[in-house]
């Protein structure tokens, strides 16, 4: 099991200029997510979703890592199996940057599944609403991303993670999303530190050991020099 778990959140990825959900300029200001985040919204209007998505999909692949990413990509490749890297985010910034050991608990923005059999696969930069599942050929290929009122993935391991960590550590996280945001106290009660970096306190700041502010791109590098000089 790991002995560092690593959460990270929206905030990670927005100096990246991938804009984040919940502040004033987000995007649920613009888009209503019952349209376009939901199985319903899904059903009634695929092309609208998946307009929304190839938009996604298009910014996340002119976005680049920034050095959060490979602040944390550093740390993974010379920890490996030590760290594990619980991301909500569904962009692949961090595996682009190198990192090793990362779970997509929302899904991944460059994935296709379909609806109808449950195949996946590496989706193409746009997707229609009339594109086959490459295996039972429905017309039903939504993006492999986690929607509001469904399960996250990987819950098992991320759960068996969080109960043997020595350090739980969130970057760039809300606060207000769970089960995610309850991932500091399942650590905390396991016997864990915890670490919050974030741009400012999140709503759940007061049940860290430590909340640090400011943006990730200096926080983050700061602190994975910290934890590598600590380790030798």
């Amino acid at each position: 099991m790991p002995e560092i778990v690593i959460l990270t959140g929206a905030g990670l990825s927005a100096e990246s200029g991938l804009g984040t959900f919940r502040d004033k300029d987000g995007l649920w200001t613009r888009y209503r997510l019952e349209d376009v985040a939901t199985p319903q919204g899904f059903a009634r209007d695929p092309a609208r979703v998946h307009d929304f998505y190839n938009a996604r999909r298009a910014n996340c692949l002119n976005a680049a890592p920034n050095p959060a990413h490979f602040a944390l990509a550093r740390l993974s490749q010379h920890l490996g199996d030590d760290v594990l890297i619980v991301t909500q985010n569904i962009d692949n910034l961090l595996e682009r940057a190198g990192a090793r050991n990362v779970v997509h608990m929302h899904g991944e923005l460059m994935r296709a599944l379909c609806a109808q059999c449950g195949q996946r696969w590496d989706a193409p930069e746009t997707m229609h609403a009339t594109d086959p599942c490459p295996l039972c050929g429905a017309a039903a290929v939504r993006p492999d991303v986690v929607w509001f009122g469904e399960f996250p993935y990987h819950m098992d391991r991320i759960a068996g993670a969080l109960a043997d960590c020595a350090l739980f550590v969130a970057v760039g996280t809300s606060g207000s999303v769970y089960p995610a945001a309850g991932f500091v106290q399942d650590a905390a009660m396991a016997g864990a530190r915890t670490l919050e970096l974030n741009l400012e306190r999140s709503e759940i700041a007061a049940d860290f050991d430590e909340s640090r502010q400011g943006p990730a791109s200096r926080l983050v590098p700061d602190w994975v020099d910290e934890r590598l000089a600590a380790r030798g």
